[in-house]
């Protein structure tokens, strides 16, 4: 039995990490709202609004997309009229959180990440927020753009790369033996993010995730899909969506109304240590940033 295994021993466990995930939801949601931001439910917790009406009864995260433009607003306005306990992290220069796009941390909360437990920033259950991007026109120029947003994800997550394969972590292996230096590292991906996200949505027909893996790097939604929101039904409750979601989810995900075999029904995060009620800095070199 591994890690993920004994610390989501039973429904009871993933289910207080779900409803944490969605508590945050409705808090990032309304701050949405209040500042005129677009913001989509994406991933599984999409998924089981269409076809539960819920969380899926394994998923222990919930994603959010945003429009390149509203993704960088949310940066400058947070800090300013951010919510209490909940804390944006995103790499920088000066913190790197091992994950390429932006999260909304409970601060009250444990949720510990093996590829993450050496470092001493903030470990509390959170939403992922992913920004949404213009597709560039053309084929060398979209070749460019896919370019730019893997060295993008390599150099910014610093750490091998979670399944992708195993061609991926030897090609990530031997870039980190070649560029060694932090500062040297952030100049790279913060170039990166430049290049590929240079295209503005209104002059795109398409667009794209750009940090999420070559799984979804590679796909070109058509921009209607995201034109506006629409509401469902999710644990008692009303979540964002995109206009088009049912388009999204077969174009991400294929025939997303049918579970998937038993084998593959399971939370996606490896944790080291996770509590919904105790916050991370309780446990500071005990579970992460242990001391060398």
């Amino acid at each position: 039995m591994d890690k993920l295994d004994i610390h989501f021993a039973n429904e009871h466990e993933i289910r207080s990490v779900q409803l944490k995930a969605l508590d945050i939801l409705e808090h990032f949601m309304d701050f949405c709202n209040k500042h005129a931001l677009s913001c989509f439910v994406i991933g599984g917790a999409l998924i089981g609004a269409a076809r539960e009406g819920g969380f899926i009864a394994w998923d222990d995260d919930i994603d959010v997309f945003m429009p390149r433009g509203d993704y960088e607003k949310l940066l400058e306005l947070w800090p300013r009229d951010g919510l209490g306990q909940y804390m944006l992290c995103r790499s920088n220069e000066e913190i790197n959180y091992r994950h390429t796009d932006t999260s909304i941390v409970d601060t009250a909360t444990t949720f510990i990440n093996t590829h993450s437990k050496d470092l001493n920033i903030a470990h509390g259950i959170c939403i992922d927020i992913i920004p949404l991007d213009g597709c560039a026109p053309g084929g060398i120029k979209r070749a460019m753009q896919i370019f730019w947003a893997m060295a993008f994800c390599l150099f910014n997550a610093q750490r091998l790369p979670d399944n992708q394969g195993r061609l991926a972590k030897v090609l990530a292996k031997a870039a980190y033996a070649i560029v060694q230096k932090p500062k040297t590292r952030y100049k790279i991906w913060s170039m990166a993010e430049k290049r590929m996200s240079q295209y503005p949505i209104s002059e795109s027909a398409y667009v794209a995730e750009l940090v999420t893996g070559m799984k979804y790097l590679k796909l070109r939604y058509p921009k209607e899909i995201f034109a506006s929101s629409v509401q469902l039904g999710f644990e008692g409750t009303q979540i964002s969506a995109p206009v088009g979601y049912r388009q999204y989810l077969s174009m991400a995900f294929g025939d997303y109304m049918s579970p998937p075999p038993e084998s593959e029904r399971k939370p996606k995060h490896h944790t080291e240590y996770y509590s919904a009620t105790q916050p991370y800095a309780e446990f500071k070199g005990i579970f992460y940033a242990l001391a060398k």
